[in-house]
């Protein structure tokens, strides 16, 4: 009885679920069954545009054509709430259920009705709050049946498939986490506006309706509602082309203008001193209302966001007759008051219902930091500093303003200390990081990316707008490799993703390190020639070639990557991933290179000549790549969309390199790691011909390289003088042939071979670390054998058996310094409110750790600060003592807004404790060369009293301080660009 009971239920349950699963079923494509597309034809124009898009994407997918408002067995009725008839029919009738989308803002539901109407089975029901929010809806659709958002942009060619079944769940999507989201078109000289003038628009020969119907589609596609129109001189305004403002409304695309164009206006290229005066308001406000009247008069009917305020031409400051900050003060106030008094006069609206914007950019925000009275409803939007730090955001009482805000945010950039125009180099985390802490500080009404020319910035772009339109899936770091991963599948295929992914973060650390754009060394505004490297090439492995080497690491796995990809997403591989990476790389190398260049043949090195052949290589490397990309990638279609040397600056040309030659008889050159000049074959003993002290807690490996002198060739061999002296290689010819006439060598130590040295309690004590006791030491040599001599090297490595440091799992000085990636604490110590928690894929070494929450209000009181405060401690060992420099590098970001700092406190051992400020302020050197190198690094001095045990101590004092690396330095750390690598104690 129990047994037919239990299998009868069984049974039941098992029917339920397949009832279920088909009720939650649609079928779009199957065999000969095809849905059709139901609207209303008096729905807004977007719903007809999207339901377009969404039979073509089938079509795409399926070689099928569906049919829009024909009546089938199964149909997609897509529509706005009290605009369709076919909506408002299933909520009179009780069919649908609309309580969590009517009133909302952009919100739409999707679910499979059964029955809906006479003659259709089954309907898979989209209804929107509101008209973008219906075609969402529809677009939806695309996204699961896998089709990209990039699926024109960047030829994201859909897979082939003959049935197309979806399975349902009914779900309510929005409200969107912030209410406007969009882009900016900007420094479109070299690529959007001459593709589109030369190749997809050659009617106008601009970027006109049809270019900006393509941008529009994608923006609905990444369910984006706003843009900033390009607005530079090559570039004909916006609204000089009527149907443009019809294309947007169309497409439901919200118009707002940056910072430097008020009420849509466009100065760069409408303002005519000839005809119209100076643009100045103090002396010429009635010419300038005149071209705001006109442009509120021909938008009135239109969505618009209006820019309020007042710059000058083309990204500069306002001119006043007085450069007094109480005078422009007033006069912004004046020209913000007569701007809403026009938007009245010409809407017939009250201003305080009419969507503003203010942007305190550069000179601006220090207008509203001395008291600018804003209304409270317009929108305060936030700047980054142009290189992705957000300048401030808003307080707790400017929260509370009925306009809230937003934030402009770019990841292109024309300007000083120098651009980035090419590439994509803004490390996604970053912009994570940054956005989120927005969002945290309510800045949720507008948020808008300076993303250049669209390509090739697509990733970023849809970070952005994803994180625009739901936070919630964003709340940690690594979330971006998530959702980069979930991109890569989508794009190329899962076999792929993981490495794509890996790859682009090893790019992305790369470019934050130094953006490629940035590796010439040189600034703009001025323009100068390029500079010379902080990168050293004879300390810490040669930070010159170490990035040569990751550099080529990453082009070797693009190509091997670029070969697995099917042939129907090559075209896609190559815009979002080949090509960037090709580039960053490729440019990089070039400098790297020329540097090696500069560098080796100040020596006399022939191998100068082999590193202006790389370097050469590299350049053209790019030359034939972004060929490539205009003239054959997808049959031209893209032809002068890439440009690889906007503005012509110096960072893009063909470095001019040194050339060494010699007619000398071939001798044997050695140069060694920590020395600037080679071995002087004639100096007995010289300082130049011993390595580096190899110590046993941190096992060091050093090169040696050994190059050739004169013409013909060498044969060399490495004969090592003890058994324990381990050597890359030990027998070569070095030839006239430029990839020949120089070899790197590693030494490195087998440490279970090496003689111990004294066994004591206590460490060895000495001011420099090269005068440890000799008992300490153990010193042997190697010997360079080729035709005529013999060359030794000297080879000391510090081996003691120090009980105390048995077990011991801190940091080691070694030569001098002690090395600590921030991120690797001994110890992470809550505080009363807060805490330390790392970030993956930021920083130098591909983590930071930060101080969160970033709501905690800031402990200044040293006393305070060790009772609540969040704590880092590390522990490290020196064999040496006194005054030491102690060294934080921290991400260079600003105060989250005023009465706010970038500060932490530091200590080491029971000292008092000390701030340590990152903060910058306004444009200034060292804010030029922080982001220039994406690091503040700030230095206090602390006492080691003695050689032993000791611990760091780092304290929160403001929250949202992200620390990247640490260098303690007893004196031996010989300047780089980044810190040495981490002294861990050997395991």
């Amino acid at each position: 009885m129990f047994k037919i009971k239990y299998h009868s239920i069984l049974l039941l349950l098992i029917i339920l679920s397949n009832d279920l699963s088909a009720q939650n079923s649609f079928s779009i494509v199957s065999g000969q069954e095809k849905a059709s597309i139901l609207i209303d034809k008096k729905d807004a124009k977007v719903v007809e545009i999207a339901a377009d898009i969404l039979a073509r994407d089938i079509h795409h997918i399926s070689n099928k054509t569906i049919e829009i408002n024909t009546v089938g067995k199964f149909s997609i009725i897509a529509g706005t709430l009290g605009k369709s008839k076919w909506i408002d029919g299933l909520v009179s009738k009780q069919k649908i259920d609309i309580s969590q989308v009517k009133g909302k803002w952009e919100t739409y539901k999707i679910e499979v009705v059964e029955n809906p109407f006479k003659g259709i089975e089954k309907a898979l029901v989209i209804v929107g709050s509101d008209r973008r929010a219906t075609a969402y809806g529809l677009l939806e659709v695309s996204r699961m049946l896998n089709v990209s958002p990039w699926e024109w942009w960047a030829d994201v060619t859909p897979d082939k498939k003959e049935e197309l079944i979806l399975s349902i769940h009914t779900k309510i999507y929005g409200e969107p986490s912030v209410k406007y989201r969009g882009v900016f078109l900007n420094d479109e000289d070299w690529g959007l506006q001459r593709w589109a003038a030369l190749n997809y628009e050659p009617e106008t020969g601009d970027m006109g309706p049809k270019t900006y119907a393509k941008v529009f589609e994608l923006l609905l596609r990444l369910r984006a509602n706003t843009i900033w129109p390009a607005m530079h001189r090559s570039t004909k305004p916006f609204y000089s082309y009527p149907e443009n403002k019809q294309v947007a409304d169309d497409y439901a695309i919200v118009i707002g203008t940056s910072h430097a164009e008020p009420m849509l206006s466009n100065i760069n290229t409408e303002w005519n001193h000839e005809t119209m005066g100076e643009y100045r308001y103090d002396t010429n406000s009635e010419v300038i209302k005149n071209l705001f009247k006109k442009r509120v008069k021909e938008t009135a009917k239109f969505e618009n966001i209006y820019t309020t305020g007042m710059r000058g031409e083309h990204d500069s400051p306002m001119i006043v007759g007085e450069d007094d900050t109480d005078q422009q003060v007033k006069l912004l106030e004046k020209i913000i008051t007569d701007q809403r008094a026009i938007l009245k006069q010409e809407t017939k609206k009250n201003p305080n219902t009419i969507p503003q914007a203010f942007v305190p950019y550069k000179e601006v925000l220090t207008y509203y930091q001395n008291g600018l009275n804003l209304p409270e409803d317009i929108t305060l939007v936030w700047t980054d500093d142009n290189y992705g730090y957000i300048r401030q955001l808003s307080t707790p009482d400017e929260q509370k303003r009925k306009g809230g805000a937003g934030v402009y945010y770019h990841t292109s950039y024309w300007g000083r200390p120098h651009d980035y125009l090419w590439l994509n180099s803004t490390n996604p985390v970053l912009m994570w990081e940054e956005m989120s802490k927005a969002y945290e500080f309510k800045s949720r009404d507008l948020w808008i990316l300076n993303c250049g020319d669209i390509k090739p910035h697509e990733y970023n772009i849809e970070l952005f707008l994803d994180m625009a339109w739901d936070m919630k899936p964003f709340e940690k770091s690594v979330s971006v490799k998530e959702h980069m991963k979930t991109w890569a599948t989508r794009e190329f295929g899962a076999h792929i993703a993981s490495e794509t992914t890996n790859l682009l973060f090893e790019n992305n650390r790369l470019s934050y390190i130094r953006r490629p754009e940035f590796m010439a060394w040189s600034e703009v505004e001025p323009v100068t020639k390029a500079g010379e490297t902080t990168l050293t090439q004879y300390h810490y492995g040669d930070e010159v070639t170490c990035k040569i080497n990751a550099y080529e690491i990453i082009v070797e796995t693009a190509e091997r990557l670029y070969k697995k990809v099917p042939e129907n997403r090559k075209a896609a591989f190559y815009q979002l991933v080949y090509y960037p990476v090709i580039g960053a790389s490729k440019l990089s190398e070039k400098w790297l290179y020329f540097y090696k260049n500069k560098f080796v043949s100040q020596q006399g090195k022939l191998s100068a000549n082999f590193y202006s052949e790389q370097s050469e290589n590299a350049y053209n490397r790019i030359l034939k790549e972004t060929d490539y990309y205009n003239k054959t990638l997808a049959e031209g279609k893209w032809n002068h969309i890439m440009t690889m040397q906007p503005r012509f600056l110096p960072v893009f040309s063909k470095p001019a390199y040194a050339v060494v030659g010699s007619k000398e008889k071939p001798t044997l050159g050695i140069a060694l790691e920590g020395y600037e000049m080679e071995v002087n074959h004639d100096i007995v003993n010289s300082f130049a011909d011993v390595l580096p002290v190899f110590n046993s807690y941190t096992d060091n490996h050093y090169f040696m390289d050994i190059f050739l002198k004169g013409e013909g060739k060498v044969e060399w061999k490495a004969i090592p003088k003890s058994d324990w002296i381990k050597i890359s290689e030990t027998e070569g010819i070095l030839t006239n042939v430029n990839s020949k006439q120089e070899k790197r060598l590693w030494v490195s130590i087998d440490w279970d071979k090496v003689p111990t040295g004294e066994n004591k309690k206590e460490a060895p004590l000495g001011h420099d670390f090269q005068l440890i006791p000799p008992s300490y030491k153990v010193n042997s040599a190697i010997d360079f054998v080729s035709a005529d001599s013999t060359v030794t090297i000297g080879v000391s490595v510090f081996n003691p058996k120090l009980k105390v440091l048995e077990g011991y799992k801190g940091f080691i000085e070694d030569k001098g310094f002690v090395s600590i990636h921030a991120e690797n604490p001994t110890r992470n110590i809550t505080g009363k409110e807060a805490k330390w928690e790392i970030y993956d894929g930021m920083g130098y070494t591909g983590k930071v750790i930060a101080a969160l929450p970033r709501s905690t209000s800031s402990i200044t009181d040293l006393n305070l600060i060790q009772k609540n405060s969040p704590s880092l401690e590390y522990d490290f060992y020196t064999f040496n003592f006194g005054e030491v420099d102690l060294n934080l590098q921290a991400v260079p970001t600003h105060a989250i807004h005023e009465g706010r700092g970038v500060r932490c406190a530091v200590s080491i051992d029971d000292a008092e404790p000390v701030l340590v400020d990152f903060q910058t302020f306004g444009r200034s050197d060292t804010w030029k060369q922080n982001v220039l190198k994406n690091a503040s690094v700030q230095s206090v001095k602390q006492i080691v009293n003695k050689a032993g045990k000791h611990t760091l101590k780092v304290w929160m004092v403001d929250s949202g301080v992200m620390l990247d690396q640490i260098l303690i330095d007893l004196g031996g750390w010989k300047k780089s660009y980044a810190f040495p690598s981490e002294t861990k104690k050997r395991n």
